[in-house]
C-alpha cells in the first residue's frame, strides 16, 4: 500500500486510465454516464486494507449496471462515459468536500486504506480520477451544444435489495430533483410496465448535497436528466442485465419521440 504522504503520482503504468467510452460516436439525444461502473484500485493503494469478498461488494461498485449501460448504448446508439475505479478510492458522484468521498466506514465496513488519509493524498485521488472524469462529460456536452445536437443526461446506478436490515421493494426507482419534464414521463412509462414496483425518488433522491453529477453536469446547464437506480440482485448475471438493457432501450425508445414532439429536445 502507498505510504502516507508519499508525493508520488497515484496512477502508474500499470493502472489503466479512469474513464472508459462507448459509442462516442452515437447519435441517441440520451448521453449515459456510470459513476460506479468499475471496482478496480490503483496499485500504489493495495486492497485498502480489505478482503476480496468486501472489495466486490456493493460498497465497491454499483453492481451489474456495466453490462445494463454497455448494452443500453449499443441498443439506444447512445454515448457512455464510464469510470473505473472503485467508489472506495474516491466516489465520482459525490461533492469532493464531502465526507463520503473517500469513506472511512461504508455501511459497517472500516475501509482501513482510507483512516488517517491526508489532505494532499486526497487531493490527489480527485485529481487523478475524479477530475478527468468529469473533465470528460463536461467536454462532451460542450461539444454537442456546439455541434447543436441535444443532450439529456442518464446516470445508471444500482442498488442493494436490503440496507441496514431493511428490504427495498422498488425494482427500479427515478432519482430527480429539478427537472420537471423527463422524471415524469419516466415514471409513468415504467409503472405502465404492470410488472414492476418503480420507485419515485426511491430509494435515493437527488440533491446537491449528497450528488455531483446530475447537480454540475445536468442541472447546471438546465439539461433534461434523470438517475436510474435498479435493484442489484435483478441484474447480478448477463440474463438480467440484458432484460433490463432490452426494457429500458424500448422505454427510452418510446421517450425520445416524445420528447422531440414537446419541442423540449434542443440542444
Amino acid at each position: 500500500m502507498k505510504p502516507a504522504g508519499d508525493k508520488d503520482l497515484l496512477l502508474g503504468t500499470e493502472d489503466v486510465p479512469p474513464v472508459r467510452e462507448y459509442n462516442a460516436a452515437g447519435r441517441s439525444p440520451f448521453l449515459l454516464t456510470c459513476d460506479h461502473y468499475g471496482r478496480l484500485i490503483p496499485r500504489a493503494l493495495g486492497d485498502l486494507g480489505l478482503p476480496e469478498s468486501e472489495l466486490k461488494r456493493h460498497i465497491g461498485w454499483d453492481i451489474g449496471i456495466a453490462g445494463v449501460a454497455e448494452s443500453l448504448s449499443r441498443q439506444l446508439d447512445a454515448h457512455l462515459i464510464v469510470q473505473r475505479y472503485s467508489r472506495l478510492v474516491i466516489d465520482c458522484n459525490r461533492p469532493p468536500d464531502a465526507a463520503s468521498s473517500i469513506p472511512r466506514i461504508s455501511e459497517a465496513t472500516t475501509i482501513p486504506g482510507n483512516e488517517g488519509i491526508s489532505g494532499e493524498d486526497a487531493a490527489t485521488r480527485r485529481a487523478e480520477i475524479f477530475d478527468p472524469y468529469h473533465r470528460r462529460i463536461d467536454a462532451i456536452i460542450d461539444q454537442r451544444r456546439r455541434e447543436g445536437r441535444p443532450t439529456v443526461l442518464v446516470s445508471l446506478h444500482s442498488f442493494t435489495p436490503v440496507y441496514a436490515g431493511i428490504a427495498r421493494p422498488w425494482h427500479i426507482g427515478t432519482l430527480y430533483q429539478r427537472d420537471k419534464n423527463l422524471p415524469p414521463l419516466l415514471l409513468k412509462l415504467l409503472r405502465a410496465e404492470g410488472d414492476l414496483v418503480v420507485g419515485d425518488n426511491e430509494p435515493y433522491a437527488v440533491s446537491d448535497d449528497t450528488d455531483y453529477t446530475i447537480p454540475v453536469h445536468a442541472e447546471a446547464r438546465g439539461l433534461m436528466n434523470t438517475g436510474i437506480e435498479i435493484r442489484q440482485d435483478l441484474i447480478s448475471d448477463s440474463a438480467g442485465e440484458k432484460v433490463w438493457a432490452d426494457r429500458l432501450a424500448r422505454i427510452f425508445g418510446e421517450i425520445e419521440p416524445l420528447l422531440r414532439k414537446q419541442g423540449l429536445l434542443s440542444a
